[in-house]
């Protein structure tokens, strides 16, 4: 698995990062067989949430033992027991939290987690990230989001991370936010690679969390030359210009298998991804980040 830089931030992350939102649904006897076939893949990435459940727990649990092998990004400032969600009580608790939890004296990286502008202008949250980071408890500090509340994150100069989406149908990001994370050396996450894996709805997924990438690639009327959908989507966010890592949700290791493989073979062919850009930029105008 090829390792990249994460901007100017002295860490190193695997092109293809493993999202641990899915850990709940995986029985009990086989999350460590997960989590440490991950690792075992050369996927040095992995991405948690105070929002995932038991992921953090299980991270901790599994993987303590391993914990110099990979770059540990998890999200901060809402769901902490008697806090006011997005101040910085609930960031401050969340990472003690969090530290506590994944049994480590350190986050890599630590994410606000798609926090509005009005909430990262008053810069009470921004306060409590940076004092994590004074402590040494946060190496780099982060925020996951789109849009306009991105495109602030990366010219405040308070991040050294972005989270955000990048995919055949959600390419604001990458030709509106990432070019300026480059500039300003910002390690970036690609979130939701495959689209929700909308392709595979034979009819519109009403109320499901693939609906508006499903409506989406419908509207842009592409299919992939070769006929696969996985390794077109894969390869396309994975390689995309300015991404570290591109982070994939499962429950299963050899799905995480299959799309390492996928992206080990490298970028789409320029006129491949050119015409996914081209089939994307008639509706810049019209299709934001999807948060």
């Amino acid at each position: 698995m090829e390792s990249r830089p994460f901007g100017n931030t002295g860490l190193s992350v695997s092109a293809l990062g493993f999202g641990a939102g899915h850990l709940a649904r995986v029985a009990p006897g086989e999350v460590a067989g997960l989590l440490n076939g991950v690792l075992d893949l050369g996927v040095t990435l992995v991405d948690t949430a105070r929002g995932y459940g038991p992921s953090e727990e299980l991270i901790g649990r599994h993987l303590t033992g391993r914990r110099q092998e990979f770059t540990l990004v998890t999200k901060v400032g809402y769901g902490v027991e008697g806090c006011v969600d997005w101040t910085r009580e609930a960031v401050v608790r969340g990472i003690d939290r969090a530290l506590r939890l994944l049994g480590t004296e350190r986050i890599d990286v630590c994410l606000l987690h798609s926090c509005d502008l009005a909430t990262l202008q008053r810069g009470e949250v921004i306060e409590g990230l940076q004092s994590a980071v004074s402590a040494g408890k946060v190496l780099v500090p982060g925020y996951s989001g789109e849009n306009a509340e991105l495109r602030w994150a990366i010219e405040s100069g308070h991040f050294g991370a972005i989270e955000t989406s990048v995919n055949l149908c959600d390419q604001w990001s990458l030709h509106h936010a990432l070019p300026a994370a480059a500039s300003a050396g910002i390690g970036v996450i690609a979130k939701r690679p495959l689209a929700n894996v909308a392709w595979t709805f034979a009819e519109r997924p009403a109320g499901e969390y693939a609906e508006d990438y499903w409506l989406r690639l419908r509207e842009m009327g592409l299919e992939p030359e070769n006929g696969d959908w996985l390794d077109t989507a894969a390869r396309f966010s994975a390689h995309a210009a300015g991404v570290a890592s591109a982070i994939v949700g499962t429950s299963r290791l050899e799905h995480l298998r299959l799309l390492a493989a996928l992206v080990d073979e490298g970028p789409l062919a320029e006129p491949s991804r050119q015409r996914w850009i081209s089939g994307w930029q008639a509706h810049d105008s019209s299709w934001p980040g999807l948060v």
